[in-house]
């Protein structure tokens, strides 16, 4: 049986992993016979926000205990991730995504990449071994890889910013993923673009079924 990595940026649309997202991949992996561990870094989230207003609250969370939530308590720091250990790595969106994993929601191209999640995506492309990301979350991988094709939905601005790190994009719609042959990558936009939950649940579907036929 595959296990694949599942990398979470905390509890929360607006200052962690999107919660639709890291719930329908986990769910994706299970359905297609797959199990899954989930990961986070043990460090602070940027900020947290009020989910109902939108406004930054004057309070500091930490981005592996709020992605426990998540996983229901079985969750490991992403320190201790071995891709040696996995089929592959998946990474959902959420602006913890860009604020939490890296710095791209406040630098852009400029970002910075937690050091954790920079070495869990390279060890799993040096070994030979698919990565997911959904959402927001393919600008990390650019990040990291370069010269990568992704997909980030149909935004202009968050494109452009994604092609200057020296990654491709390719615009796509609602379920629809990118394949790049070259790192074995496979994105998809999910809630870059205007969406609703069934959607979001073939996005994450389609990608982890075109990453198990990878790790075959």
């Amino acid at each position: 049986m595959k296990n694949i990595a599942v990398v979470l940026a905390g509890n929360g649309v607006f200052d962690g992993a999107e919660i639709h997202e890291s719930t329908l991949t986990l769910l994706a992996i299970a359905q297609q016979g797959a199990e899954y561990q989930c990961f986070a870094p043990d460090v602070n989230q940027a900020h947290v926000v009020n989910h109902i207003t939108g406004e930054e609250m004057p309070e500091t969370r930490n981005v592996m205990v709020e992605a426990a939530r998540i996983a229901r308590g079985d969750i490991k720091a992403l320190s201790e991730y071995k891709a040696a250990d996995y089929d592959a790595i998946i990474i959902p969106g959420g602006f913890g995504a860009a604020k939490n994993l890296c710095t791209f929601a406040f630098e852009g191209p400029d970002c910075k990449v937690n050091p954790d999640v920079e070495n869990a995506v390279k060890t799993t492309v040096e070994a030979g071994k698919p990565v997911g990301a959904l959402c927001i979350s393919p600008s990390i991988i650019a990040k990291v890889l370069g010269d990568v094709t992704v997909t980030i939905g149909q935004d202009k601005g968050t494109a452009d910013a994604i092609e200057s790190l020296g990654a491709k994009h390719v615009t796509t719609t609602h379920g629809e993923i990118v394949v790049d042959e070259k790192y074995k990558v496979v994105t998809t936009p999910c809630y870059m673009l205007d969406a609703n939950i069934k959607q979001i649940a073939e996005g994450a579907s389609n990608v982890v079924a075109k990453i198990l036929e990878i790790a075959k």
